[in-house]
């Protein structure tokens, strides 16, 4: 039942009457008579006894449609219990809402089809494909180890059959086989697609490299599976993401054999392209998280780009990360799995360590020919040139690095992590933080004329005083992405100067000189790359209290890195930092996986996620109590706190071995259903492995 309360997270047993017979099947929507009350709830099973004696009839079948697939179903109840949640909850975020209008066009032209259509051919004892040996039957009957070959050569040699350039080749209905030209610079690469082609369980965890097109790739990767007469999902993290994923999957595939969903779509929309999906007249299904859970017929593959987006974590209860779902979902089904990204998290770094997956990566020498020329401002022969250049926003040889760029005819891009104008100011006489003098949130200025007001409750503060000293001027603390594009402008006049940011995202920018100001996943692509990168105000991203900072600012920054020209072409990126910090480090080598091998040795043995579970409880401090005193956790877990939340909340952080993560996640649900049976007023946040954890 679609019911938010722990302790109801369990199926009931309701009677079939005669007159919903035929509409009453397994994954339709429904509505139940509970305590007195019609609520909607969802019809898993039929079976033809009780073990209750008494049973309530089904009051009504809201629309006969099975919009609950068994297997999503399967995996939602995975999920539930992964992350310390309730089934409702997960079915909640799986199938979207239901859209009449939509659900009515959809079968109607059922409808129209059955009847234009023989009766022999709608014969439904008549099997789609009886030929045992076509290549979707092969491919279901393939082996469903995770392995790669070790090589392209041994995988050659283990499939004598693959022809030389398979481009030329048509598979199952009608797409061409895949030319794995775009994955020849990794050496598993090809090797990986003729696993999707065969239907074997190939994980994979790939390292993009500078200037890859990552969205022809997972078209190829997609096209390789659909070829094997199977589906994929693949799980992005913007819009922006999405519409790249799309024409590339559009060029490949054609048109009409995949659909998009995302919540951005609108609800038509998103509704009737879950029906294709569930109706299997797509074998492909691409959107952002609102995609984990999407229904595909004889799935083959799941993918995510760019795992380490925090637009992956879901913000509703239970709070699961797409990356897990998906990785789950591969192992309930035996199905590949391909996490790809500029950028490896620890949490992928994880799976490569324990063999889970297989890594897909460059050899160095291609690495180095694709990457652009990096350089930090912050080691000592910069310094020794520049001895400004420690606390100069924009060194002399950011500087000059852009200014050679422009001269060239090539545009620049010039990535900066705060948004706005000027998002935190200070009183210019003792540098202490302007605050709002209501809230005490910060103050920040909108525009060049315009007046201090706070970011947290929005008033303004014209005749601002700082109660340190008195003083009524301000200056800038932080410097945001507008008031970077107007001081650049100033330092190169005549160029053209673009912003790009959460107000208005550029999608792409024409060759030829000219100024891009970007915040972090805002950045456009250049039509042949940008001659250069600046990568400013490194120490925002570096300092921030965060488990993942240092990891979330090397994403960042290779993200942006990646759109530069090649080095031998004139490629050159500048970070304002110290070169001597890990982070910076792995940048300048282009080396995220042993980035994410230290950080994942780190939090070994500091005891922080990825190696164990840990499970985070918020909310006011007798509640907190409550819920783990009537928590039976398993052996050797540890609470840690309490530490402040947030509005008179506080936070126990719970941590356990990997081994004993499904005990732990039991043990908080079920305190929690406790609760919930005794009507606690104070709730409860259950997170388990949240992003945040301080």
């Amino acid at each position: 039942m679609d019911v938010p309360l722990p302790h109801l997270d369990r199926p009931f047993d309701y009677l079939v009457p005669d007159t919903l017979d035929a509409d009453a099947r397994p994954g339709v929507r429904v509505k139940v008579r509970f305590a007195g009350q019609l609520v909607d709830g969802w019809l898993l099973e039929r079976v033809a006894e009780s073990a209750h004696p008494k049973l309530a009839y089904l009051e009504k079948v809201v629309s006969p449609v099975p919009v609950l697939a068994p297997e999503v179903a399967e995996l939602a109840r995975a999920v539930a219990d992964r992350y310390a949640g309730s089934l409702a909850d997960v079915l909640r975020l799986a199938v979207p809402p239901r859209h009449a209008r939509v659900e009515k066009d959809v079968t109607a032209t059922d409808a129209a089809g059955a009847e234009a259509t023989s009766p022999a051919a709608a014969d439904p004892t008549v099997p789609a494909s009886a030929d045992a040996t076509s290549p979707a039957t092969a491919a279901s009957a393939g082996a469903a180890g995770p392995a790669l070959p070790a090589t392209p050569a041994s995988a050659d040699a283990a499939d004598p059959a693959a022809p030389a350039d398979a481009s030329a080749d048509a598979g199952p209905d009608g797409v061409a086989q895949v030319d794995p030209r775009g994955w020849r610079d990794y050496p598993a690469g090809p090797a990986f697609l003729r696993a999707l082609t065969a239907g074997r369980a190939a994980r994979a965890v790939w390292s993009a490299l500078p200037g890859e097109d990552w969205a022809d790739r997972y078209a190829d990767a997609v096209a390789a599976t659909v070829a094997g007469g199977r589906g994929a999902v693949v799980v992005v993290a913007d819009a922006r993401d999405l519409d790249r994923l799309d024409a590339a999957l559009t060029a490949v595939l054609g048109t009409g054999r995949h659909a998009c969903l995302s919540a951005a779509a609108g609800p038509a929309r998103r509704y009737r392209a879950f029906l294709a999906a569930r109706r299997g007249d797509v074998p492909v299904v691409i959107g952002t998280r609102a995609a984990m859970f999407a229904p595909v017929e004889r799935l083959g593959l799941v993918a995510v780009w760019d795992d380490g987006d925090d637009l992956h974590a879901e913000p509703r209860a239970p709070y699961p990360h797409a990356r897990d779902v998906l990785l789950t979902r591969a192992q309930l089904a035996g199905v590949a799995a391909l996490v790809g990204g500029y950028a490896r998290t620890a949490e992928a770094q994880l799976l490569v360590e324990t063999g889970w997956a297989r890594e897909v990566v460059a050899d160095r020498a291609t690495v180095r020919a694709r990457m652009p020329a990096i350089a930090p401002t912050g080691d000592d022969p910069h310094l020794a040139r520049d001895p400004g250049a420690a606390s100069a926003r924009l060194p002399s040889l950011a500087w000059t690095t852009a200014r050679d760029a422009l001269r060239a005819d090539l545009p620049v891009l010039v990535q900066v992590p705060r948004r706005g104008y000027l998002p935190s100011v200070a009183c210019a006489d003792c540098r202490a933080p302007a605050r709002c003098p209501h809230c005490a949130g910060p103050l920040g200025l909108p525009s060049a004329e315009g007046l201090p007001a706070c970011r947290w409750c929005g008033r303004v503060a014209a005749a601002y005083a700082c109660p340190e000293c008195g003083g009524r001027r301000l200056r800038a603390s932080v410097t945001g992405a507008r008031r970077t594009a107007e001081e650049l402008g100033r330092a190169f006049p005549g160029v053209p100067v673009r912003t790009s940011g959460r107000e208005e995202v550029l999608a792409t920018v024409p060759a030829g000189a000219g100024l891009v100001i970007a915040t972090p996943g805002a950045e456009p692509v250049a039509e042949g790359g940008y001659g250069a990168v600046l990568l400013l105000d490194s120490w925002a991203l570096l300092t921030r209290a965060d488990l993942r900072a240092g990891e979330e600012a090397l994403r960042r920054w290779l993200a942006a890195a990646a759109l530069a020209r090649p080095g031998p072409a004139g490629g050159r990126v500048v970070v304002v930092a110290d070169g001597a910090l890990a982070p910076v480090q792995a940048l300048l080598r282009w080396d995220s996986a042993w980035f994410a091998g230290r950080e994942l040795a780190e939090r070994r043995e500091l005891g922080f996620p990825p190696a164990v579970r840990m499970a985070s409880v918020t909310g006011v401090a007798d509640a907190v109590a409550d819920l783990l005193a009537g928590a039976r956790l398993p052996d050797g877990a540890e609470v840690l706190g309490p530490v402040p939340a947030d509005e008179g909340r506080e936070r126990m952080l719970v941590r356990v071995p990997r081994a004993r993560a499904a005990a732990l996640a039991g043990a908080l649900h079920a305190a929690a259903g406790q609760r919930s049976a005794r009507k606690a007023a104070d709730p409860v946040r259950l997170q388990i492995d949240p992003l945040s954890l301080f």
